[in-house]
């Protein structure tokens, strides 16, 4: 092989490198992106990643976006991913920065995987959302939720959705910091609905 001909091949690995990020950038940014769960919060529905016990993996899904990027709302019943930094708007580069081969690069500590969470929405904008002897009710019908394992026993207060925003709590009503603290989320911070778990395979379950 003489110089130039290895020189071309080098150039030509490179190009094909670049292709092949820029696709996937594409996809993850716009399209799907793999998620690992973290915590216990949406127990029993997913199992997170325990910091305690390394030997506990989580549960890993995608996240379809491209429908809320298009201008879709989340709706209820819809398990989310969303960027928890609320006081930060949400611009392209923030967007770019939640998928994961920018995260591989980008260590600093606002954008790592504790910024993104996993939860449920359980009010969308206009709804009235009401905690009553144990139960919550959503414009005064007592929500039926077979993915509960506990009863919640911390209550809030009656809330009304405003425009623009979700009420999302995680199914381990009794461990989950959410809408209950934080109030309700900006639709514009919810990155993707979680549409299919493909890790562990024995779970693998569409969405």
């Amino acid at each position: 092989m003489t110089y130039k001909d290895f020189f071309l091949e080098i150039g030509y690995w490179i190009r094909t490198t670049l292709v092949v990020f820029a696709c996937s950038l594409l996809i993850t940014v716009f399209v799907l992106q793999p998620y690992e769960v973290n915590g216990s919060s949406m127990e029993p529905t997913f199992i997170g990643e325990d910091p305690h016990n390394k030997e506990q993996e989580g549960d890993r899904v995608f996240i379809f976006k491209t429908p809320y990027l298009l201008g879709s709302e989340p709706k209820y019943g819809d398990m989310v991913v969303i960027d928890s930094g609320f006081s930060e708007k949400r611009t392209i580069i923030k967007r770019l920065k939640d998928s994961p081969l920018i995260r591989m690069i980008d260590k600093t500590k606002q954008d790592s995987d504790s910024k993104y969470w996993i939860k449920r929405v359980i009010g969308e904008a206009g709804d009235t959302l009401e905690f009553i002897d144990g139960y919550i009710y959503r414009n005064g019908v007592p929500l039926a939720e077979p993915y509960i394992i506990d009863q919640m026993v911390f209550p809030f207060e009656p809330v009304e959705v405003p425009e623009g925003h979700v009420f999302l709590m995680g199914d381990n009503r009794n461990n989950s910091y959410d809408s209950r603290q934080v109030g309700p989320i900006p639709t514009d911070h919810v990155v993707g609905k979680v549409s299919f778990r493909y890790y562990p395979f024995n779970r693998m379950t569409m969405f």
